[in-house]
């Protein structure tokens, strides 16, 4: 995946490049860094309809990396996220698209979390980047098909403690659970820590990690109780690394978010494997 341009670091680059324009001129800052900033740009396009101008945008975000949680391009809305890294939470950016005397109106509107950090220069330069790619008419109903199907490029699994996977989750869930699924949906993750149990299922085999806090790791500023249970369903032709698993060894595997299980406290990964070293 490329690197998404809404990271501070990249965005530095990219602000030296934007020419000035009805978005650039309205551009909105608001709030500040401790309780979370809201960046928010806004165009018109003359002869483009909302629907138009979700699928559009759908196509535009997806090829820079961003993920689409939701695509509604018949009520002229959509949620997209900045994905989180090893260092960076991710945030959502919402759209909303209306038309009004054959003129489209799209509103973006960025809002990071609390700490984070984006100068504004260069999130006017990403987001005003975006909006000036729309096009109206016949061109852009056919980039708006184009878009409709597009799909963000897998990114390489995120490598992280079990323990933090299950507490990142865990403050999600309190928040939102049915934003899980949307947001993992293809991710894979590798993740360490050790093993609870090991069992049959089917043709191939569950690990479940056991998850082992202590003082330091539950008094992590901002950082939730690790709740749920984390299990990997390991892929074909993995059976003898299972059986060589016991409670406690240390185990690092890579897999798939395959679904969340709130009535469990379950979060399940699928095709898993040992991790290469």
């Amino acid at each position: 995946m490329r690197k998404l341009m809404l990271t501070a670091a990249a965005l530095l680059g990219a602000a030296g490049t934007a020419h000035a324009g009805p978005c650039e001129d309205g551009f909105v800052k608001k709030g500040n860094p401790v309780t979370g900033l809201r960046f928010i740009a806004t165009t018109t396009v003359p002869g483009m309809a909302p629907d138009s101008a979700i699928g559009q945008l759908k196509g535009i975000v997806a090829a820079k990396g961003y993920d689409v949680l939701v695509a509604e391009p018949e009520g002229g809305s959509m949620l997209i996220e900045q994905p989180a890294t090893g260092k960076a939470r991710s945030f959502p950016i919402e759209i909303a698209a209306t038309e009004a005397g054959g003129v489209g109106s799209v509103r973006m509107e960025a809002k990071l979390r609390g700490a984070m950090g984006v100068p504004e220069a260069a999130a006017k330069a990403e987001m005003c980047g975006i909006l000036a790619q729309l096009k109206g008419g016949k061109a852009g109903q056919a980039l708006a098909a184009r878009g409709m199907g597009a799909q963000t490029a897998a990114a390489a699994p995120l490598r992280m403690s079990v323990l933090r996977f299950s507490q990142d989750l865990s403050g999600e869930a309190n928040k939102n659970p049915a934003a899980i699924p949307l947001r993992y949906r293809n991710k894979s993750f590798t993740l360490y820590g050790p093993v609870a149990s090991v069992d049959a299922m089917g043709d191939s085999y569950r690990v479940e990690y056991k998850l082992l806090a202590n003082v330091l790791t539950d008094i992590v500023p901002g950082r939730s109780t690790a709740n749920l249970a984390v299990i990997c369903v390991l892929a074909k032709g993995q059976g003898v690394f299972a059986l060589g698993l016991k409670p406690d060894k240390h185990v690092e595997m890579t897999g798939m978010f395959d679904s969340y299980e709130a009535g469990r406290s379950q979060i399940w990964l699928k095709d898993c494997r040992p991790a290469k070293k």
